[in-house]
């Protein structure tokens, strides 16, 4: 377990309007997965030749996919 988190930028209202609740806790509960592997979470999704910066991997299965950015300078997501 580590002590990252996860937060919506630039807000969850703003993200999340107009999508189903399921959307929204699927979201939610992805977030707080990759905030648990820490620091891993930059290895995570594509693009797949490099680590950090802009990640994103599908969801849903393949119906939509997720983008965030690991900062491990601030342990979030």
């Amino acid at each position: 377990m580590t002590d990252w988190s996860w937060d919506y930028n630039p807000s969850a209202e703003y993200i999340t309007a107009g999508l189903p609740t399921g959307v929204a806790a699927e979201v939610e509960r992805l977030a707080t997965e990759l905030a648990a592997l820490g620091h891993e979470a930059i290895k995570v999704g594509r693009p797949t030749d490099r680590e950090g910066g802009l990640r994103e991997f599908d969801i849903l299965a393949g119906r939509g996919f997720i983008s965030f950015l690991a900062v491990p300078r601030h342990e979030c997501l």
